[in-house]
């Protein structure tokens, strides 16, 4: 959907539009959980929104190179998250890996490398910002893991939403005074570009898209706090399946052979790493 809307309107609008209808779903969901409306209270504590400004840098970067590439590209590189974590887990909350931990790790970063090509012109700069992304995500779950198990997976979910509406205006602000070069802004309106006005159609995906976020904040943070970081992370892998069904049934695009091994190396890292933990 991002990736459709991205077409009319710039990715900072996205944001703080998304969020300005999120926020009160979320107090919505709480409220009919029996949680009242001081969920928000929880959500404003320090380790809740740094874990939301790292997730939002993750989502930042996700969507920002979602319009340069095709989804297998931007979701498996992004899915590299999960080695991060294990990488994490290991180093900064003493949770062994184990060996064939250390294989899978291996073995994800050697996929990436095969996927996204370095060194040839299949390769495209806009592929480092999911990785990127993925480093922050792995941190962000590793908070959720260690500083935010007792906080309501609500009060996450809002915190996350909270910081990602604050990333998309406190940007467009920016962009708005400082005033990109206008050959930057006809190269990469999705990035540079100012506001547009929203049809009832965008209305509607915006809508859409705010429901998502609420239902997916929610869900993660609950199941990064039910489990190892590690474990969680591999599931997220199924991503990798549907992207690229969305991507061949929805934009045209054809999975290459050398982009379906890279993948099937980062999903076998995956699996060996879930095995370790077992």
């Amino acid at each position: 959907m991002f990736k459709l809307i991205s077409r009319d309107l710039t990715l900072w609008q996205i944001f703080a539009l998304r969020g300005l209808l999120a926020l009160p779903l979320f107090l919505l969901v709480a409220r009919l959980r029996g949680y009242g409306w001081s969920i928000w209270k929880a959500s404003l504590g320090l380790w809740p929104l740094v874990r939301g400004l790292c997730l939002t840098m993750t989502f930042l970067a996700f969507y920002a190179a979602i319009p340069f590439l095709n989804l297998s590209t931007v979701g498996a590189a992004n899915y590299v998250a999960p080695i991060f974590v294990a990488i994490l887990s290991a180093f900064v909350i003493g949770e062994p890996v184990g060996r064939l931990g250390w294989m899978g790790v291996f073995l994800g970063f050697a996929g990436v490398v095969v996927l996204l090509q370095p060194g040839t012109e299949a390769f495209s700069p806009f592929a480092l910002l999911p990785i990127c992304g993925a480093a922050f995500y792995a941190v962000g779950h590793i908070i959720t893991r260690t500083r935010c198990a007792t906080v309501r997976p609500e009060a996450l979910a809002f915190a996350l939403g909270a910081m990602m509406c604050l990333a998309g205006c406190v940007i467009s602000l920016v962009l708005k005074v400082m005033a990109p070069r206008a050959d930057l802004v006809e190269a990469f309106p999705y990035i540079f570009g100012q506001w547009a006005p929203v049809g009832v159609v965008d209305w509607g995906v915006l809508l859409v898209l705010a429901v998502f976020t609420v239902v997916i904040g929610i869900m993660l943070a609950g199941a990064y706090q039910a489990a190892p970081p590690a474990i969680i992370a591999t599931f997220e892998y199924s991503y990798l399946v549907f992207v690229v069904v969305w991507d061949v049934l929805i934009f045209g695009n054809a999975i290459t052979p050398t982009s379906l091994t890279g993948m099937a190396m980062i999903v076998g890292a995956g699996l060996l790493v879930i095995r370790a933990r077992r």
